[in-house]
């Protein structure tokens, strides 16, 4: 795969079954590495084993969940008591819908030894952002019955191709002038003995959108709520609830869950580059069809990663 220049920004597929653990699949369980930084999406029972299986290490910059059912949220006692047992002094930020604040206070409860650090709770609701150094995390309401969350992680816009030709024709010299200007700092020329400026808009082409995770959580499909559409469109990647084939539509209705037919549907109405399929029930020995029903809905690039699986989110050209 070839590497543009950049912060990387890697999806570990940590646990992806469904409600029930298989010999195959951890519960739902999603790592975020982005440059330095890495986030947990849902901590599902055995996540800490899955990282070490994956060598990702255990520097966690703050933790995410979605929902208050038990496959999402279990894995985190004990990566708090791993975290503790490698001398962790940072707090630890756990964020979530309605009901994190008492979670977080049975984590702090359930030891009863001291820890050298916290695990802080902040709740979310939908439209809620939590800035990061060139990217943000921001929350939207999902459908499944009980208050939940998903999370699109945003980079923020990249500044615009330097014109180095443009540059040197107005006068400025290679070398840290051209530093100033990709920096966005207007610099001042000698030309003919005039002083003169030459501003970054002079030289530097249009921003260039950041890249762009969504990842829903479970969920019925959302591109029919406007307000959630309109956070979640336009997705360089889109994890998606896929936890049935389309033969069990009218099961994912009852319990509010999604098929890979209506994740593909939910893809392609959401402008998505490629869709990942996620949460995929324990009845299933082969998932060959959900790659089939997510296909007939979206022509784009569908996976439906095994556990462990890394993906590599390049710049967008």
């Amino acid at each position: 795969m070839v590497r543009i220049a950049g912060e990387t920004l890697h999806v570990h597929f940590l646990g992806t079954a469904g409600a029930l653990p298989s010999p195959q699949r951890n519960p739902s369980s999603i790592l975020i590495r982005r440059g330095s930084d890495t986030l947990l999406f849902d901590c599902g029972e055995g996540t800490q084993q899955q990282m070490m299986r994956a060598r990702t290490g255990f520097t966690v910059n703050a933790v995410f969940i979605t929902h208050w059912h038990a496959d999402h949220f279990l894995g985190v006692f004990g990566l708090v008591e791993t975290l503790a047992f490698m001398g962790r002094t940072d707090p630890l930020p756990v964020y979530g819908p309605p009901w994190v604040g008492e979670f977080v206070d049975l984590v702090q409860k359930i030891s009863r030894h001291t820890r050298g650090f916290s695990v802080t709770a902040h709740p979310l609701e939908h439209g809620s952002v939590v800035p990061f150094n060139g990217y943000t995390v921001r929350a939207f309401a999902t459908l499944h019955g009980i208050p939940g969350l998903g999370y699109v992680l945003e980079e923020d816009e990249r500044p615009g191709r330097f014109n180095r030709e443009r540059a040197i024709e107005l006068g400025v010299p290679p070398g840290p002038l051209f530093g100033r200007l990709q920096r966005g700092e207007e610099v001042r020329i000698v030309r003919d003995g005039t002083e003169t400026a030459v501003r970054p808009g002079d030289v530097m082409g249009e921003a260039r959108p950041g890249r762009k995770i969504v990842y829903t959580g479970d969920t019925r499909p959302l591109q029919d709520q406007p307000d959630t559409a309109a956070m979640i469109r336009d997705a360089d990647l889109l994890i998606h609830d896929a936890t049935f084939d389309d033969q069990e539509s009218d099961r994912a209705r009852d319990v509010l869950h999604s098929t890979a037919g209506e994740a593909g549907e939910a893809a392609t109405a959401l402008g998505a580059r490629m869709l990942a399929l996620m949460h995929i029930s324990s009845r299933y020995a082969s998932t060959a069809n959900h790659i089939r029903d997510a296909k007939r809905q979206y022509e784009g690039d569908v996976i439906l990663p095994a556990d462990l699986a890394v993906l590599e989110i390049p710049y967008r050209s």
